[in-house]
């Protein structure tokens, strides 16, 4: 799948940006919207994803790195309005690594401890 730099109507973030699938949306910012995860893996388990449809991080890395930083910042600013000071990001390239919505996310995770390595 290639980016499409703005949306796939086919894509589940896509819809949830759009606000045609329901998400409990947590922040929001120009190029970014952050969501609780639905299969939580730790008491805070949020999705950061940009707004415009990139397949993984590397492909957003490539095609707008201004809002693969801003992902950063907003994961950031979900942790700090979660009370954490200590948290995980993870970012899954590719279905061998656990990505299964091809939509670029970076998982916000914290509330418990995480050991390493992971999974």
């Amino acid at each position: 799948m290639e980016a499409t730099h703005q949306s796939d109507p086919a894509c589940l973030f896509c819809k949830i940006v759009a606000g045609e699938v329901p998400g409990e949306v947590v922040h929001v910012t120009e190029r970014t919207v952050a969501f609780r995860d639905i299969n939580g893996q730790a008491p805070t388990h949020v999705l950061v994803v940009p707004r415009a449809h990139y397949e993984n991080a590397a492909a957003l890395a490539a095609g707008d790195p201004e809002a693969a930083a801003e992902l950063l910042t907003s994961a950031a600013a979900v942790a700090t309005a979660e009370g954490h000071d200590d948290y995980r990001l993870v970012f899954n390239t590719g279905a061998g690594a656990g990505q299964t919505v091809f939509h670029t996310h970076l998982h916000v995770l914290a509330g418990r401890a995480l050991t390493w390595p992971p999974g």
